[in-house]
């Protein structure tokens, strides 16, 4: 957590008679001059002094001079703060002390389905069913109500009630089904058929213009590629894995294909960016993951970006941090690697955009949704637009890419 360093400018005011008083500070009690527009801010919220303090036209104000200088508040802890604003009449300073309340009044936020299958005699916790988190706090509390057997087939409603340290709390209803294990091996027709692809050409023809490129981004999974007959069918970049954290080791591993994918691509002339699968739970891991991409580069040239790509929301209950903490080691990632000459960008879908990066990352976006529109309204600067692409080159699916100049 940040500790607020209140700098205090002494501006002295020249022509304005005899400043011997200047040294003297008088502890302004009354509180005649200045009021607060709230007292009560929220946690995380961007709050500076010019936002809560404001004079009193209900007295003369003309005579005053501000001294402190616009500072922000630190809304990371809660709790009761004193601050300090000083100003001038007169050739005398004064301080008016007053004070902020920093309150979390967020509830606890569940993402993903409320309709939940389990076999019976099942015997995990029933809470990590669904998927919850907090603005504040990685500890969220769960009481689950309702009659329910795990014994006997069937359907339970049950509520859910989750709470923060802050006594915020959330209730949600959930559908639970008790089946019978599924003892069927296989055998038979699927009875699918093929889905359709989405054509390269297709994209370049929807969304090539003054302001775009369009490209690919690719991993092991897309296994040799031909990047000479990529380029020829109008892509002009690639964002391609560098690594990967697994789940259960939680180490990282470099893509078995980055090393041929990097240079492939840049022999045949297309720009090269690249992205971490990372795991990271807190500020130091998300700096060791960054330094691992920096040395794993060693130095080679990038065009593109160092993308951040954090998405193991199924798992997101056992990590116990908040979404605070997860943008906060986000910002630490980019950070990293800006400060060794690189650009940082953050990879999500458009979901988790919306509800869990919120924190004002500092950092441009890559944005992730399958669809021919998006609705999304924040800002980025590149679109994954579908994982189902189809072009020359490379033998399976791709994802495919927008890239906006401006």
């Amino acid at each position: 957590m940040k500790v607020l360093i209140l700098i205090i400018f002494s501006l002295f005011f020249t022509g304005c008679g005899n400043n011997n008083n200047l040294e003297e500070v008088i502890e302004d009690k009354d509180n005649n001059y200045f009021l607060l527009t709230t007292n009560t801010v929220e946690v995380y919220s961007d709050v500076k002094l010019s936002d809560i303090v404001i004079k009193n036209d209900d007295i003369d104000t003309s005579k005053v001079n501000m001294i402190s200088e616009d500072y922000s508040l630190d809304t990371t802890l809660l709790g009761e703060k004193e601050y300090e604003l000083y100003y001038e009449i007169d050739n005398q300073r004064y301080v008016y002390k007053y004070k902020i309340n920093v309150i979390d009044s967020i509830p606890p936020l569940v993402f993903g389905g409320t309709s939940k299958s389990v076999t019976l005699n099942y015997d995990g916790d029933l809470c990590n069913l669904i998927t919850f988190g907090d603005n504040y706090t990685g500890d969220v509390g769960c009481v689950i109500s309702g009659d329910y057997d795990l014994t006997k087939a069937g359907t339970y409603k049950l509520v859910y009630t989750l709470s923060d340290s802050s006594n915020n709390t959330k209730e949600v209803n959930v559908t639970l089904s008790v089946v019978k294990p599924n003892n069927n091996t296989g055998g038979g027709s699927s009875g699918g058929g093929s889905a359709k692809k989405t054509q390269f050409a297709d994209i370049v023809k929807a969304h090539k213009n003054d302001n775009t490129e369009i490209g690919i981004d690719v991993s092991k999974w897309q296994g040799d590629i031909d990047f000479n007959k990529v380029k020829e069918a109008g892509a002009s970049f690639v964002l391609m894995r560098i690594g990967v954290e697994g789940s259960s080791t939680r180490k990282i591993a470099k893509d078995e294909y980055f090393e041929q994918n990097y240079q492939k691509a840049k022999d045949a002339g297309l720009k090269v960016g690249v992205y971490l699968y990372s795991i990271a739970t807190s500020e130091e891991e998300a700096i060791a993951h960054a330094n691992w991409v920096l040395d794993t580069l060693d130095g080679r040239s990038l065009d593109l970006p160092i993308v951040f790509d954090w998405e193991s929301w199924s798992n997101w209950n056992s990590y116990k941090i908040s979404f605070y903490e997860i943008n906060n080691l986000a910002n630490h990632f980019m950070t990293t690697v800006k400060n060794k000459g690189y650009e940082g960008m953050l990879y999500s879908s458009k979901f988790y955009l919306e509800t869990i990066w919120t924190n004002k990352l500092n950092f441009p976006v890559w944005l992730a949704h399958y669809t021919s529109k998006t609705n999304y309204e924040g800002d980025y600067e590149i679109w994954q637009l579908c994982n189902n692409g189809k072009i020359d080159g490379i033998n399976g699916d791709v994802d495919i890419d927008v890239m906006y100049k401006n």
